[in-house]
């Protein structure tokens, strides 16, 4: 008996393994993963090799396989890789949770950044660096809490009668502009040293990261990236409509519920990983999502986008002022902004039209 039998529904392929499970395969979304996944792997050789101590590919891969000179070995696995896997980690968990907020709010706009959690994050790092003197430990729990505690605040402040996309980013937006003041407060009144690294957290940077910035993103990864693709199947259905879903078998509101739980979780632990580093998961999930051409979230092609995105950024933060190194934020900042720019611009054109 075949344990595997392949159907073609183009753009679709259905792969049967046994008489139990089947996976549904969009051919184009592969093609665009594998191309995304091949350019990472490059910025990151390319990252690796690169600095005051310059490193030939051949030698990076080498010590990367266990080769190499002490010296090799210092510089790519103290110094320069945990920061690259940092930005590839905290990208990829940072789009992951603006696919799926854009896809419940049905609205290219509706990510974290804009619609107040990273501020919110922000404002519970700041209040543990200036008011408490706290620990980096304690920077990092007390963004987390921001960013969880803002949520909820917009949650419940949206609901009514269930959670609407444009309520939900309208009370985003307000929440946002209060924090933004509550956190231009705080800079204010702090003493200059600390205001002067407060600033420099808010604008994201990935500068002197080490493995101890790596690890909670990859939990975090780890634990929810299978949920955010369980979740996302349901908000494939919403797109089509509360009615239409719950006709198909979805819970409309506890979707919702398990969609923002699961997007806070990974925006929240990549800010405190990395700062509120602005745009990428505002770009990337519509970027990969034009790239692929397939409907709902589109989790992993959104990942890998956001991965690529944020590494690609901090190579040109480290090298494009070299010896100068700008915080990434910077890049993402005016990369972000031009797409910001010509999204509105379309939408514009398109509604006149």
């Amino acid at each position: 008996m075949s344990a595997f039998v392949e159907e073609r529904h183009d753009p679709v392929r259905i792969l049967r393994l046994g008489s139990a499970v089947r996976l549904r395969v969009h051919r184009r979304s592969v093609a665009v993963g594998l191309t995304l996944l091949a350019a990472i792997v490059a910025i990151g050789l390319v990252t690796l090799g690169t600095g005051d101590y310059p490193i030939s590919v051949p030698d990076t891969i080498d010590t990367l396989l266990g080769g190499g000179t002490p010296i090799q070995h210092f510089i790519i696995e103290t110094l320069r890789l945990p920061r690259l896997l940092t930005a590839i980690l905290v990208g990829a968990a940072l789009a992951v949770g603006g696919a799926l907020f854009q896809s419940l709010s049905r609205n290219p706009l509706g990510s974290p950044d804009v619609i107040g959690f990273n501020s919110g994050a922000a404002t519970g790092a700041l209040v543990v660096l200036l008011v408490l003197h706290g620990s980096a430990g304690s920077v990092s729990m007390g963004a987390i809490i921001g960013g969880v505690g803002t949520a909820l605040a917009v949650y419940v402040l949206a609901m009514r009668r269930g959670v609407s996309g444009y309520r939900l980013i309208l009370v985003g937006i307000g929440m946002a502009a209060m924090l933004e003041s509550a956190n231009s407060y705080l800079l204010t009144r702090s003493e200059l040293n600390e205001a002067q690294s407060a600033a420099a957290w808010l604008v994201g940077s990935l500068n002197g990261r080490s493995w101890e910035q790596v690890r909670p993103v990859a939990i975090a990864l780890v634990v929810l990236l299978p949920a955010a693709i369980r979740v996302s199947r349901d908000l494939r259905l919403l797109e089509l409509g509360d009615d239409t879903a719950r006709g198909l078998g979805v819970h409309a509101e506890r979707s919702r519920l398990a969609a923002i739980v699961v997007g806070v979780g990974l925006s929240a632990v990549a800010t405190a990983s990395a700062g509120p580093i602005g745009f990428i998961a505002l770009a990337a999930p519509q970027v990969s999502r034009r790239l692929t051409g397939a409907q709902g979230p589109g989790v992993i092609p959104a990942a890998l986008c956001g991965a690529m995105l944020l590494s690609a950024s901090d190579l040109a933060a480290q090298r494009v002022f070299a010896p100068t190194q700008l915080p990434v934020g910077v890049a993402t900042g005016v990369v972000g902004g031009l797409y910001l720019a010509w999204l509105l611009s379309r939408e514009w054109k398109k509604g006149r039209g």
